[in-house]
């Protein structure tokens, strides 16, 4: 029963074409009983018309609801040429047999003369033709013109009708295509940033658990700080995206409380824009950069420096992370990891993006540019 549905749309454009064709025999007597005023208003002549569109209109709907299904739904060729084949079949000896008879006893117009005898409208001098000799009483061939034209036109009517419904067909599943991989990107993106949320707090809850014994009053002081940053994390983390500024502010908050945690060893710099265009950045999108850097480019034995850079023009950001690389670098679990944040960048910007990694000797870094909406 799911065959026979049918969209709105594919139902409206049959109606109006199957009601042009019925309302064309009223249309053109009306046209000719205006223009030719010994022409009277017939409804017999157009019942002649309707009789006729009235088999296409039956073979029609037979075709749309039972015999097109089986080819654009059910992909049974073999069974659908088959009964399309039959069906024609049928309709040609039934167009044969359905043409009006001939009256017996009628004479076309020229055999009412005699065969020796010029027609009375021969002039002097003309020399008669030679003319094919009529006989009123053969039967008409099988097959006619007429019946090859109705052949055809129920052929084309037929792929008319597969046309419209496999166009709708397709558009139907581009539709449905469309939107699962929209739910599907909606998904993997709320997936991966619920991945990033609990990696972040974990790494800032350490830092406070670290302060709380050696600056209990700068302790309480993070805790503030960080209820801020919980707040932009709830109400703004679920979002597509945020404003360039928040992201921003997020940063510095997150480096701030970083730094408590680190002595003058550890060299961390922050450049970021005092003043940004009003443009849309998505949520958490740079701060696993950063995290990575703390999280791998820190030493406690040696010197260490991380450098963070934001560089907005011509609508598009340029993020540079700088770090040096850690002998014994924290190998904390539940991280997020470069793979999750290639695979966000790759769903929010496709192919509009880059993003270059470099690990040397002595350092790592990482170059983004994405544009801003």
């Amino acid at each position: 029963m799911h065959w026979m549905k049918q969209s709105r749309q594919e139902n409206l454009i049959y109606l109006a074409v199957w009601g042009l064709l019925f309302a064309a025999p009223l249309l053109s007597l009306y046209v000719r009983t205006i223009s030719d005023p010994n022409v009277t208003f017939d409804w017999t002549e157009v019942f002649i018309v309707w009789r006729k569109f009235a088999v296409y209109l039956v073979l029609f709907l037979v075709h749309n609801f039972f015999l097109a299904p089986l080819l654009v739904h059910g992909h049974k060729r073999t069974v659908y040429f088959s009964i399309v084949a039959a069906t024609v079949i049928v309709f040609t000896v039934y167009q044969c047999n359905s043409r009006p008879e001939r009256p017996k006893g009628h004479r076309p117009p020229m055999e009412q003369f005699d065969r020796h005898e010029p027609p009375p409208f021969e002039g002097y001098g003309h020399r008669p033709e030679h003319r094919v000799e009529h006989r009123p009483d053969m039967p008409p061939p099988f097959v006619g013109e007429h019946d090859i034209l109705a052949v055809v036109m129920l052929i084309l009517m037929f792929g008319a009708n597969l046309g419209i419904k496999g166009y709708f067909r397709n558009r139907d599943i581009r539709r449905r295509l469309a939107k699962l991989e929209r739910e599907n990107l909606e998904q993997q993106l709320e997936y991966l940033r619920y991945q990033i949320s609990p990696h972040f707090f974990m790494n800032t809850l350490n830092n406070i658990h670290a302060l709380v014994d050696i600056d209990p009053e700068k302790a309480k002081d993070t805790i503030l700080e960080l209820s801020k940053m919980m707040r932009f994390v709830l109400y703004e983390g679920n979002k597509q995206g945020v404003p360039l500024s928040r992201e921003l502010d997020f940063i510095r908050h997150y480096v701030t409380l970083m730094q408590l945690r680190y002595t003058n060893k550890v060299r961390i710099t922050l450049d970021l824009p005092n003043e940004v265009p009003d443009r849309q950045i998505p949520p958490l999108i740079l701060i696993t950069f950063i995290e990575n850097a703390f999280k791998h480019g820190v030493s406690y034995q040696h010197e260490s420096f991380i450098e963070v850079q934001v560089i907005v023009e011509d609508d598009e950001l340029r993020f540079c992370c700088r770090n040096s690389i850690a002998d014994t670098p924290n190998e904390e679990q539940g991280g997020v990891g470069l793979s999750n944040v290639r695979k966000r960048l790759n769903l929010l910007y496709g192919n509009n993006y880059t993003l270059r990694i470099r690990n040397v000797a002595d350092a790592y870094s990482v170059e983004l540019n994405i544009p801003l909406s």
